[in-house]
Protein backbone atom coordinates (compact mmCIF):
# COMPACT_ATOMS: atom_id res chain seq x y z
CA UNK A 1 0.00 0.00 0.00
CA UNK A 2 1.21 3.50 -0.85
CA UNK A 3 0.31 6.45 1.39
CA UNK A 4 0.31 9.78 -0.44
CA UNK A 5 0.38 13.24 1.12
CA UNK A 6 -0.92 15.82 -1.36
CA UNK A 7 0.02 19.40 -0.43
CA UNK A 8 -0.94 22.63 -2.18
CA UNK A 9 1.50 25.52 -2.35
CA UNK A 10 0.74 28.27 0.18
CA UNK A 11 0.49 32.05 -0.11
CA UNK A 12 1.67 33.11 -3.54
CA UNK A 13 3.26 36.44 -4.45
CA UNK A 14 0.78 37.60 -7.10
CA UNK A 15 2.20 39.85 -9.81
CA UNK A 16 0.02 40.68 -12.85
CA UNK A 17 3.19 41.41 -14.87
CA UNK A 18 4.65 37.92 -14.29
CA UNK A 19 3.29 34.73 -15.92
CA UNK A 20 1.32 32.73 -13.34
CA UNK A 21 3.65 29.66 -13.49
CA UNK A 22 6.54 31.96 -12.48
CA UNK A 23 4.91 33.29 -9.29
CA UNK A 24 6.78 32.36 -6.12
CA UNK A 25 5.86 32.00 -2.47
CA UNK A 26 5.52 34.89 -0.07
CA UNK A 27 7.51 34.84 3.17
CA UNK A 28 4.36 33.68 4.96
CA UNK A 29 3.89 30.84 2.47
CA UNK A 30 7.48 29.68 2.93
CA UNK A 31 7.08 29.84 6.72
CA UNK A 32 3.90 27.74 6.56
CA UNK A 33 5.64 25.03 4.52
CA UNK A 34 8.62 25.14 6.89
CA UNK A 35 6.36 24.64 9.90
CA UNK A 36 4.51 21.80 8.19
CA UNK A 37 7.75 20.04 7.28
CA UNK A 38 8.68 19.99 10.98
CA UNK A 39 5.39 18.42 12.03
CA UNK A 40 4.88 15.60 9.55
CA UNK A 41 3.65 12.58 11.47
CA UNK A 42 4.84 10.01 8.94
CA UNK A 43 8.07 10.54 7.11
CA UNK A 44 7.77 10.94 3.35
CA UNK A 45 10.29 8.91 1.40
CA UNK A 46 10.01 10.91 -1.86
CA UNK A 47 9.07 14.45 -2.85
CA UNK A 48 7.43 15.29 -6.16
CA UNK A 49 6.17 18.60 -7.51
CA UNK A 50 5.07 20.36 -10.65
CA UNK A 51 7.45 22.55 -12.62
CA UNK A 52 5.77 25.78 -11.50
CA UNK A 53 7.96 28.02 -9.35
CA UNK A 54 5.62 28.15 -6.33
CA UNK A 55 5.45 24.35 -6.16
CA UNK A 56 9.21 24.00 -6.62
CA UNK A 57 9.92 26.52 -3.85
CA UNK A 58 7.57 24.69 -1.48
CA UNK A 59 9.00 21.28 -2.41
CA UNK A 60 12.52 22.54 -1.78
CA UNK A 61 11.51 23.54 1.76
CA UNK A 62 10.36 19.97 2.44
CA UNK A 63 13.48 18.60 0.75
CA UNK A 64 15.73 20.64 3.03
CA UNK A 65 13.87 19.54 6.16
CA UNK A 66 13.61 15.87 5.17
CA UNK A 67 16.94 15.49 3.36
CA UNK A 68 15.28 14.19 0.20
CA UNK A 69 15.69 15.20 -3.45
CA UNK A 70 12.88 16.88 -5.34
CA UNK A 71 11.57 15.17 -8.45
CA UNK A 72 9.49 17.16 -10.92
CA UNK A 73 6.70 16.23 -13.30
CA UNK A 74 5.06 18.99 -15.39
CA UNK A 75 1.86 16.92 -15.46
CA UNK A 76 1.41 17.72 -11.74
CA UNK A 77 0.82 21.34 -12.78
CA UNK A 78 -2.28 23.44 -12.25
CA UNK A 79 -5.01 23.49 -14.89
CA UNK A 80 -3.68 25.37 -17.92
CA UNK A 81 -5.33 28.78 -17.99
CA UNK A 82 -2.65 30.56 -19.99
CA UNK A 83 -5.23 31.51 -22.62
CA UNK A 84 -6.55 34.24 -20.32
CA UNK A 85 -3.44 35.04 -18.26
CA UNK A 86 -3.80 36.99 -15.02
CA UNK A 87 -7.34 37.75 -13.88
CA UNK A 88 -8.40 39.94 -10.95
CA UNK A 89 -9.71 37.88 -8.01
CA UNK A 90 -13.46 38.35 -8.59
CA UNK A 91 -13.14 37.55 -12.28
CA UNK A 92 -10.93 34.54 -11.53
CA UNK A 93 -13.44 33.17 -8.99
CA UNK A 94 -16.24 33.36 -11.57
CA UNK A 95 -14.01 31.62 -14.11
CA UNK A 96 -13.09 28.89 -11.62
CA UNK A 97 -16.80 28.36 -10.86
CA UNK A 98 -17.45 27.88 -14.60
CA UNK A 99 -14.42 25.56 -14.94
CA UNK A 100 -15.81 23.19 -12.28
CA UNK A 101 -19.48 23.57 -13.26
CA UNK A 102 -18.86 22.61 -16.91
CA UNK A 103 -16.00 20.07 -16.77
CA UNK A 104 -16.15 19.15 -20.45
CA UNK A 105 -16.15 22.74 -21.73
CA UNK A 106 -13.17 25.04 -22.02
CA UNK A 107 -13.56 28.37 -20.30
CA UNK A 108 -12.13 30.94 -22.77
CA UNK A 109 -9.40 28.55 -23.92
CA UNK A 110 -8.57 26.96 -20.54
CA UNK A 111 -7.79 23.27 -20.26
CA UNK A 112 -11.06 21.55 -19.37
CA UNK A 113 -11.58 20.23 -15.86
CA UNK A 114 -12.03 16.70 -17.24
CA UNK A 115 -8.70 16.88 -19.11
CA UNK A 116 -6.91 18.33 -16.07
CA UNK A 117 -8.37 15.58 -13.89
CA UNK A 118 -7.19 12.85 -16.27
CA UNK A 119 -3.74 14.42 -16.36
CA UNK A 120 -3.33 14.70 -12.57
CA UNK A 121 -4.59 11.14 -12.02
CA UNK A 122 -2.10 9.82 -14.61
CA UNK A 123 0.72 11.82 -12.99
CA UNK A 124 -0.22 10.42 -9.58
CA UNK A 125 -0.17 6.88 -11.00
CA UNK A 126 3.35 7.48 -12.36
CA UNK A 127 4.56 8.75 -8.98
CA UNK A 128 3.03 5.72 -7.29
CA UNK A 129 4.67 3.36 -9.81
CA UNK A 130 8.09 4.36 -8.42
CA UNK A 131 9.73 2.78 -5.38
CA UNK A 132 8.21 5.41 -3.07
CA UNK A 133 5.83 4.10 -0.40
CA UNK A 134 5.08 7.51 1.20
CA UNK A 135 5.39 10.19 -1.49
CA UNK A 136 4.73 13.83 -0.73
CA UNK A 137 3.32 15.65 -3.76
CA UNK A 138 3.41 19.45 -3.86
CA UNK A 139 0.97 20.76 -6.44
CA UNK A 140 -1.99 23.10 -6.78
CA UNK A 141 -5.48 23.67 -5.47
CA UNK A 142 -7.46 23.23 -8.68
CA UNK A 143 -5.93 19.90 -9.66
CA UNK A 144 -5.96 18.90 -5.99
CA UNK A 145 -9.74 19.32 -5.97
CA UNK A 146 -10.05 17.36 -9.22
CA UNK A 147 -7.91 14.54 -7.81
CA UNK A 148 -9.99 14.52 -4.62
CA UNK A 149 -13.17 14.13 -6.71
CA UNK A 150 -11.55 11.13 -8.41
CA UNK A 151 -10.47 9.58 -5.10
CA UNK A 152 -13.95 9.99 -3.64
CA UNK A 153 -15.62 8.72 -6.81
CA UNK A 154 -17.79 11.82 -7.11
CA UNK A 155 -18.57 14.12 -10.01
CA UNK A 156 -16.28 17.08 -10.60
CA UNK A 157 -17.49 19.79 -8.25
CA UNK A 158 -15.90 22.86 -6.73
CA UNK A 159 -17.31 21.75 -3.39
CA UNK A 160 -14.15 19.60 -3.15
CA UNK A 161 -11.87 22.65 -3.53
CA UNK A 162 -9.46 23.49 -0.71
CA UNK A 163 -10.71 25.78 2.04
CA UNK A 164 -9.59 29.36 2.47
CA UNK A 165 -8.07 31.51 -0.19
CA UNK A 166 -4.33 31.27 0.36
CA UNK A 167 -3.61 27.61 -0.39
CA UNK A 168 -1.38 25.62 1.91
CA UNK A 169 -3.69 22.69 2.57
CA UNK A 170 -3.15 18.95 2.43
CA UNK A 171 -4.96 15.64 2.36
CA UNK A 172 -3.70 12.08 2.74
CA UNK A 173 -4.87 8.93 0.97
CA UNK A 174 -3.82 5.42 0.00
CA UNK A 175 -3.14 4.22 -3.52
CA UNK A 176 -4.40 2.24 -5.41
CA UNK A 177 -7.19 1.72 -2.86
CA UNK A 178 -8.15 5.43 -3.02
CA UNK A 179 -8.94 5.43 0.69
CA UNK A 180 -9.00 8.96 2.05
CA UNK A 181 -7.15 9.06 5.39
CA UNK A 182 -8.05 12.69 5.97
CA UNK A 183 -9.53 15.48 3.90
CA UNK A 184 -8.23 19.02 3.44
CA UNK A 185 -6.30 20.37 6.44
CA UNK A 186 -4.43 23.62 6.84
CA UNK A 187 -0.71 22.78 6.85
CA UNK A 188 0.13 25.40 9.49
CA UNK A 189 -3.01 26.59 11.30
CA UNK A 190 -0.94 28.33 13.97
CA UNK A 191 0.62 30.80 11.51
CA UNK A 192 -1.52 33.89 10.95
Amino acid sequence: MIEVLFVTHADVRIDPDVPVPDWGLTDRGAARHGRHAQTLDTGPDAIWCSTERKAIEAANIYAGALNLPVQMDPELGENDRSATGFMPKEQFERAADAFFAHPDESYRGWETARAAQSRIVAALARVCATDARRPLIVAHGGVGALLLCHLKGVAIDRAEDQPGGAGGNAYRFTWPEKRLLHGWRDIAPDID
